[in-house]
């Protein structure tokens, strides 16, 4: 290729029994002026002129506009004024009041702003800037790019209307957001709950993209390993995009933030982009920064690590970037967020249930663990055998020195760290979502997961309903991910939010905001394991197909990879379940069907087939591209 140049090109593919189709239409694109092995193309932002959904007149002065949906955003009106001395005044806000005003004093960083404006006279449009935030303008925050300027999180818009003196043609808003494609994954069920929390979360995704990056939300507006990791995992289950995660991680590697598991958590970040992707630019760009946020020269000779041992010397904090953040000046453990007594000294145990903080954390060694084995993945796939072996080689060390020092052998649950008499949820969840639970130690484990309900934060959630799905037990994560308590998406609803919260709500983190994608692991369960699609090799040669129905009837989803839609219905009864399936051209699917069994009848296509069935699923190798129909009966109630 040369620099400065168009190209052209269309693409085709071909069907199982050699077919092609026709051309995709042409696209084209451009060369820079300077050519570089790899680089991250720059990121489109785009304002959308959204009119409000309701207007309400709320007494003789005042209207209120409601947009519908909270939104990254700035306000426009069109105004006819009787003369030039008038001022308009306009409230932007993301919360009511109980009589239906914007409230003008809403609890910690849930959004309020007042704007003044000098009207001119006759017929004129006015777009007020919005006046930066100290806090999320401050250091470490992600500023908006100059030519689209400064916004505000609001859904309601309450204008002054004073009789006679002027008219208020219009009142609408500029929603700033990604690129985002609406169409790009479609979701509805039989479960009317369900389906409200995933416009919640899939939502939130595209409204939260209003950076380029994914930050944490307003308050802040700071990318954050953690944030970013569910982020991402959601962005790709709503929208077929891949590009904000790649900047985000590429800046948060030179910009760190202080937990110590959210360092390993760039690891997954790269492999996650790789796997769904297909692309290993990005992360052979990366890898040498990689191995050492895995935090390995923290390690004493068993393999297991520790921040608290007078390892984080300059060198070390030197190597993963780290500068002083906050009142952090080097790595920290964090379990989940907020910590007991957050919000003072009888504000309560935080999202930690009570975490016992040792030397040798479990958590932070279980994070250890996962790291080692994807980055063992990662050289394999670079092709650098040496390190694929040494980071398997201290896995399987990590592994063994995990279940030696932190299961309870009384109770045979995982003690939060090294000479802690306290077992957490959070310690046997994260043990549990990255294989480190024993079959022999997982019955007391699940017992206790269950136990303790949803004890930890939106942001441990992402990890507790993983590790349900990976034991297949789906009906408990689906309880609690459809949840009405206080604890639960629904609660978000309830209290007045259409993006995810912070926390589950304003008595959990006070200070939260109302914008927060840390909180959207429903989107990402709903495609990876409630529908159970995920991909098995990079770029989804292989994809997996695993329905989790748990005790929803029905369902219907259509999921854009990289290689074409996946298209998936069931019907899901007591006695069968019958899957429809599509899967895109030049991709090879490995299907597991529930009610698995020695005595459970499989039909494919409308013949009876035969599978490999074991742990509550049977599964079928080899399913080619196209459409297929899937029927799974139990024996006593088939042929009746």
């Amino acid at each position: 290729m040369q620099p400065s140049t168009i190209y052209y090109w269309k693409v085709r593919t071909w069907g199982s029994g050699g077919k092609a189709s026709r051309y995709s239409a042409i696209q084209a694109f451009c060369t820079g002026k300077q050519l570089e092995d790899f680089s991250l193309p720059s990121f489109v932002l785009v304002k959308t002129l959204q009119q409000p959904e309701k207007t309400d007149r709320l007494d003789a002065c005042n209207v209120l506009y409601d947009f519908g949906k909270d939104g990254f955003s700035q306000p426009r009106l069109s105004v006819n004024s009787r003369n030039a001395s008038d001022t308009l005044v306009i409230h932007l806000g993301e919360a009511l009041t109980p009589d239906g005003h914007v409230n003008r004093a809403p609890p910690g960083s849930v959004r309020y702003r007042v704007i003044s404006i000098p009207l001119q006279q006759g017929q004129h449009s006015y777009e007020p800037a919005i006046q930066p935030d100290k806090r999320n303008t401050a250091k470490s925050a992600v500023l908006m790019p100059a030519d689209i300027g400064e916004v505000l999180p609001f859904r309601y818009a309450e204008v002054a209307s004073v009789s006679g003196r002027y008219t208020i043609d219009s009142v609408s808003r500029y929603l700033v957001a990604s690129d985002f494609d609406d169409g790009s994954t479609t979701f509805t069920s039989s479960d009317t709950g369900l389906n409200k929390i995933w416009n919640l979360c899939k939502y939130t995704i595209k409204a939260t993209s209003f950076s380029g990056y994914y930050v944490d939300g307003d308050r802040e507006r700071i990318p954050y390993e953690a944030d970013a990791l569910i982020t991402q995992l959601s962005h790709y289950a709503s929208d077929a995009g891949f590009l904000m995660a790649e900047r985000t991680l590429d800046y948060l590697i030179y910009h760190p933030t202080w937990p110590t598991e959210w360092s390993l958590q760039n690891i997954l970040i790269a492999w996650n982009d790789y796997l769904y992707s297909g692309d290993l630019r990005l992360v052979r760009k990366l890898y040498p920064q990689l191995k050492h946020k895995l935090l390995g020269s923290l390690a004493r000779p068993d393999g297991l690590i520790s921040t608290l041992t007078g390892k984080q010397t300059p060198e070390f904090l030197k190597s993963i970037h780290f500068t002083p953040f906050y009142s952090s000046t080097q790595l920290k453990d964090i379990v989940d967020w907020p910590p007991p007594n957050f919000n003072g000294p009888r504000s309560g145990m935080g999202e930690t249930d009570g975490f016992v903080f040792t030397d040798y954390n479990a958590v932070v060694n279980a994070w250890y663990y996962a790291g080692l084995e994807v980055m063992g993945k990662l050289a394999m796939a670079l092709g650098n055998l040496p390190n694929a072996n040494y980071y398997s080689h201290e896995a399987v060390r990590v592994r063994s020195a995990f279940q030696r020092t932190f299961f309870d052998a009384r109770t045979n649950l995982v003690l939060d760290g090294e000479g802690a008499g306290h077992s957490s949820l959070h310690a046997n969840f994260f043990a549990l979502v990255f294989g480190l639970v024993p079959k022999e130690k997982m019955a007391p484990v699940l017992s206790f997961i269950h136990s303790r309900g949803m004890a930890c934060s939106v942001y441990g959630a992402q990890f507790l309903l993983d590790g349900l799905a990976r034991v297949n037990d789906s009906d408990y994560a689906l309880k609690l991910l459809t949840s009405t308590e206080k604890r639960s998406w629904f609660n978000m609803i309830r209290e007045g939010a259409s993006m995810t919260m912070e926390a589950w709500g304003q008595q959990y983190k006070p200070n939260q905001d109302w914008c927060h994608a840390w909180g959207t692991a429903p989107a990402n369960y709903i495609v990876r394991h409630f529908a159970g699609i995920e991909p098995l090799t990079p770029g989804f040669g292989e994809v997996q197909i695993k329905p989790h129905p748990g005790l929803v009837e029905h369902a219907t989803l259509k999921y854009r990879t990289i290689r074409g839609d996946v298209e998936e219905w069931f019907e899901n009864k007591r006695d069968s379940f019958c899957l429809q399936l599509i899967l895109p051209g030049n991709t090879v699917g490995r299907v597991y069907l529930p009610f698995g069994s020695e005595k459970t009848i499989i039909k494919m296509d409308g013949h009876v087939v035969k599978a490999d069935c074991k742990e509550g699923y049977c599964q079928l190798r080899g399913v080619s591209a196209g459409r297929h129909y899937f029927e799974v009966y139990k024996a006593p109630a088939y042929g009746r």
